[in-house]
């Protein structure tokens, strides 16, 4: 484990296994706990890099920079200082976005593209203001039963989405920057790529959860991808590499040995 000063933040990175460079990025209110399963079925034939974001887990909480835009330029810098000059870049949720950015504003830097529930390349849309507030004076407060209470109430699989996984979340989730909550959260809501997929020609792969919400979302993305596979799994919610890591190492250790099938659209000069 080794902190990073990246584009003035100090960033939290891991590298563990030896093979072609896999970089994997956490969701919006998310951590590298996230990532970890499949991290550690794959580090027998990559080299994994788990990253967190500024304002989360043990990455600073800087005063500033709290945008999707942001977050992929300190992933670029962290590629700098490693001394990278491309990687395979894995990113959940609102990693995804991260990952489109990447892919439509860094596609130097990309060997291949992972996107996994990804956020919508359109945004997530207007948000809800007060409920936003009511979640920060519920953190203000120590108030770990409100966020307790949420993650019950929205539970998806009762047999993979246990106590001891809500206790974790929530404690996350009292740690993290409010500049990250706030930020992060307008900055998902703003975010629009969706034109500018249909020009990211990238090897890309989709992995999708048949029980998230994300995943109409997600297949309209996926038709706009040119050079994409797909791979929705059954009985998977949103937290796609804790409910299923088997399958998910499984497919990413397909799409790193062989790529996408032939591309859904040809490569023009246009």
């Amino acid at each position: 484990m080794t902190i990073a000063r990246i584009n003035n933040a100090d960033l939290w990175y891991d590298i563990t296994g030896t093979g072609p460079a896999l970089l994997m990025h956490h969701g919006y209110t998310a951590s590298r706990v996230n990532w970890q399963p499949v991290a550690d079925r794959l580090k027998n034939r990559y080299q994994v890099i788990l990253m967190e974001c500024r304002g989360t887990g043990e990455s600073e909480h800087t005063a500033d920079g709290y945008s999707i835009e942001q977050y992929a330029r300190d992933v670029v810098g962290l590629l700098d200082h490693l001394g990278l000059p491309k990687v395979t870049f894995a990113g959940h949720s609102l990693g995804g976005g991260i990952g489109y950015t990447l892919g439509t504003h860094h596609a130097d830097r990309l060997e291949k593209l992972i996107v996994m529930a990804p956020i919508p390349s359109g945004g997530i849309g207007e948000y809800d203001q007060a409920r936003v507030q009511e979640q920060l004076a519920a953190r203000a407060r120590g108030d770990r039963g409100f966020f307790m209470d949420r993650y019950r109430s929205g539970r998806t699989l009762p047999e993979l989405e246990t106590e001891e996984w809500f206790e974790d979340r929530t404690n996350h989730l009292m740690t993290i920057s409010e500049g990250h909550i706030t930020g992060g959260l307008d900055s998902m809501s703003k975010l629009d790529l969706s034109k500018a997929l249909e020009t990211l020609f990238t090897p890309t792969l989709m992995i999708a959860g048949s029980g998230d919400g994300l995943l109409a979302a997600n297949l309209k993305d996926y038709q706009r991808l040119p050079n994409a596979d797909l791979s929705v799994l059954s009985r998977v919610g949103h937290e796609v590499a804790v409910h299923a890591p088997d399958a998910v190492s499984e497919a990413i250790d397909k799409f790193m040995t062989f790529g996408p099938t032939a591309p859904k659209r040809p490569r023009t000069n246009a």
